[in-house]
């Protein structure tokens, strides 16, 4: 199999997933990437096809996040949720809930950013309300949709960047 996945999607008790990816770029560029609303929506797109013409991220703790997707065919839905800590470049804890078009539970999510020689090891930490909630995600396929949108961000020129 070639190096086209660096993602690994986990399960722990019966309402946590667990996904780890490693980037070709330090944390604060990866940091950066998953807090600037610019950066996001060109990315955060999951398979070929969708677009994300809402994005918006207030990157301070109480913030909102809204995130809109649409597949050009009249399809879509959308993510809201709250950012409940940001530790640049290390740490962001929020909540989110989808939209399809009733609004999911909440979704707990910690996310953590850490160097790993010239790179950075995410993690992502999602504890969902119930075990039917975490079963009906993964039936999702998230696994494909999320590879698909980081590695749309690697292959975004100078994303890796300092500011």
């Amino acid at each position: 199999m070639s190096n086209s996945s660096n993602l690994t999607l986990a399960t722990e008790g019966d309402r946590t997933i667990v996904v780890t990816r490693r980037f070709a770029a330090p944390p604060d560029a990866v940091y950066r990437a998953h807090t600037d609303p610019e950066l996001v929506q060109q990315w955060l797109l999951g398979p070929e096809g969708w677009t994300m013409p809402v994005c918006r991220i207030e990157a301070r703790p109480g913030g909102a996040i809204r995130y809109e997707w649409a597949d050009g065919k009249g399809h879509g839905f959308y993510l809201t949720g709250e950012l409940v800590e940001l530790d640049p470049p290390h740490r962001i804890v929020h909540v989110e809930r989808m939209h399809l078009p009733d609004p999911t539970p909440d979704n707990h999510v910690v996310t953590t950013f850490v160097a790993d020689g010239d790179g950075t090891m995410m993690t992502m930490r999602m504890s969902l309300p119930d075990p039917e909630t975490r079963k009906a995600m993964l039936a999702t396929g998230m696994e494909h949709g999320m590879e698909a949108s980081y590695q749309r961000l690697e292959r975004q020129r100078g994303w890796g960047d300092a500011p």
